[in-house]
């Protein structure tokens, strides 16, 4: 039994199989779905392959857990865009371990000052953003004169 037919069966149960979990962990995308939608919970047991891929540890953490996901961190800090929604929506605050990652992209270097730190980058984001000087960094200097 493959992991898809493992959570379909489950899912269409609508109740958790114990039996079954040991296939559905097997794979990221079927570990996060029967979080959601049958467990509607916690997957300890998916935890460790959900967290080596960015995207699946990004929505863990936001429909699932609704919080942080400290081991699917590595994985979404790895990634620009995940970062910064991780930061603004999951923690509601500063991702350190995600600002490398950020501080890449101009356009959401900037969205990273004003709606997460709501203030001044740490040097590095502020370093990398005018190496990149186009618009954002524009308004993003403008933003700090007042």
């Amino acid at each position: 039994m493959t992991p898809k037919e493992a959570y379909y069966k489950a899912y269409n149960l609508g109740l958790r199989i114990p039996e079954l979990e040991p296939v559905i962990l097997k794979d990221a995308l079927y570990s996060y779905l029967y979080a959601k939608d049958v467990i509607k919970g916690r997957f300890v047991l998916g935890e460790p392959i959900i967290s080596q891929d960015t995207y699946y540890s990004y929505y863990y953490a936001k429909h699932v857990i609704k919080g942080r996901f400290i081991l699917g961190e590595a994985a979404i800090s790895q990634d620009t865009f995940y970062s910064y929604w991780y930061a603004l929506y999951v923690i509601k605050g500063r991702f350190i371990l995600g600002e490398a990652a950020i501080s890449q992209d101009t356009y959401y270097s900037y969205f990273y000052a004003i709606e997460v730190i709501k203030g001044r980058l740490p040097d590095l984001m502020h370093n990398q953003m005018i190496l990149n000087n186009n618009e954002y960094t524009k308004y993003y200097v403008k933003m700090l004169k007042y």
